[in-house]
């Protein structure tokens, strides 16, 4: 039988310009994201020709490749054609962005902090599910078990530990991300969240690093301060290696990097990074508090436009950094949440007025390949910009359903799935007042839309609906 996603990868591969052009291959939960030497060698159109791809989107430096929940394995294809690994591949010049421009540069960031941050969405929502089922069948709601049981406990490290490590986690993958030793990068995170630096931090006495004073800050669940530590980390290694004989290297780069970086990280990076964090988390709690409720309505009607061009990584990466660091969203995450279940309603609504078998039956997948498996792109493409007309239908449902989230003021504790357990997973943290609010919004977006979608989505006219 015909490995189909070997054939994929390759006729992908041919379309982009070869393995010769591709620097570095990735991906994220529906898209195989490529840094190609010269984009001009790639071809939209016939990209777009082969089998199951759903489209094409230039966005962040990177050519992103719309595969669907097939994408992992068309991942590992390319992996295998081209020869590339995950530490092989950044082959560029990290010094300094090609384009030293002001948008270049901003570009250049948020790469850094998304390819650092997405990798480790896999965490955050296995703690999620683990505090979902903590608060759900807990004292809080249900009562099934007690809050000193074994279960309960159990549940509460279980969540506590996806979180609280997270500077190590990040540590490994800022490292990986930007051309780091991961192991340095790791081993930083270890030491801002390492036992006796808590222990010094709680007993507020007053700390040097090699006489050096250190602000006390217990960076557990912090996610900045790392961020930073690893860019210095990476040109403090990056010049050791250069300047150290190789017969040396293998003992003194790491030691001599770590060396230097225990005092500029504790006493500099790191507290700045929590300077950052906080004023991240401030801005957002702001822009809930003086966008209100019409905010969150904003973001549920135009949200998926963000996403189907790539832009939705401005306004989402620092809404997880503020996740990451604690603080509960009411704005952007929860927006997002209802533009999604809008998005799934659209394909509800197509698949109740189309008539044509084919173009039914297709509406039909993409409605389960979203309510399942958290994949909105099908619909978008397939539907929205295939018939256009229905996008009306999501940004009035998805502004309906950010409404009223907003207007109930419901707030989101972490980043649930994209599929129908983010209805409720963001916000059961929150209470029972929050968890009803956030899946009754939800519900609302999904089955307005679909509405919507069914009764001014199509032209009469059109032959699908005939």
């Amino acid at each position: 039988m015909a490995n189909v996603y070997a054939e994929k990868a390759a006729a992908i591969i041919e379309s982009v310009g070869g393995k010769e052009n591709i620097t570095l291959a990735s991906h994220c939960m529906t898209r195989l994201r490529l840094t190609l030497k010269d984009e001009s060698l790639a071809n939209d159109d016939v990209v777009k020709r082969i089998d199951g791809i759903i489209g094409v989107v230039h966005a962040g430096g990177q050519y992103q490749i719309i595969v669907g929940q097939s994408v992992p394995k068309v991942y590992e294809e390319v992996i295998k054609m081209t020869g590339l690994s995950a530490q092989e591949a950044i082959d560029e010049n990290l010094d300094a962005p090609k384009d030293r421009s002001p948008k270049g540069i901003g570009k250049a960031i948020l790469d850094y902090l998304s390819g650092s941050m997405v990798p480790l969405i896999p965490i955050m929502m296995a703690a999620a599910m683990f505090k979902t089922i903590q608060v759900v069948f807990g004292p809080d709601m249900l009562k099934l078990f007690a809050a000193d049981s074994n279960i309960y406990r159990l549940l509460s490290f279980l969540y506590d530990a996806g979180f609280y490590f997270m500077p190590v986690y990040l540590g490994f993958s800022a490292a990986r991300k930007i051309g780091a030793s991961p192991v340095l990068g790791m081993y930083m995170g270890g030491i801002l969240v390492a036992p006796t630096l808590i222990e010094i931090v709680t007993g507020g006495q007053p700390f040097t690093v090699f006489g050096i004073p250190m602000r006390l800050v217990n960076y557990g669940s912090s996610v900045v301060p790392i961020l930073l530590c690893v860019w210095i980390l990476y040109y403090v290694e990056k010049f050791l290696r250069k300047i150290m004989p190789d017969a040396l290297s293998t003992v003194f780069v790491p030691f001599c990097t770590m060396l230097i970086m225990v005092p500029l990280g504790l006493c500099l990076l790191a507290p700045l990074g929590s300077y950052i964090g906080d004023y991240v988390g401030k801005f957002f709690n702001m822009l809930s508090a003086h966008g209100g409720f019409l905010a969150v309505a904003v973001i549920g009607a135009f949200w998926e436009f963000l996403v189907m061009t790539g832009m939705h990584t401005v306004v989402i990466i620092p809404a997880i950094m503020a996740l990451f660091g604690g603080q509960p969203d009411a704005c952007v995450i929860v927006g997002g949440g209802a533009a999604t279940a809008a998005a799934y309603g659209m394909a509800l609504g197509a698949f109740l007025r189309i008539k044509e078998k084919k173009e039914k039956s297709l509406a039909l997948g993409y409605l389960v390949s979203g309510l399942a498996g958290g994949v909105s792109e099908p619909v978008l493409y397939g539907i929205g910009m295939r018939y256009k007309r229905p996008f009306i239908a999501l940004i009035l449902g998805g502004f309906i359903g950010g409404l009223y989230l907003g207007i109930t003021k419901v707030k989101a504790y972490m980043l649930g799935a994209t599929n129908v357990l983010g209805w409720f997973i963001p916000y059961a943290q929150g209470g029972t007042g929050n968890l009803i609010n956030g899946i009754l919004g939800s519900v609302i977006a999904f089955l307005a839309t679909a509405a919507l979608t069914y009764f001014i989505g199509f032209d009469k006219n059109d032959p699908a609906v005939k």
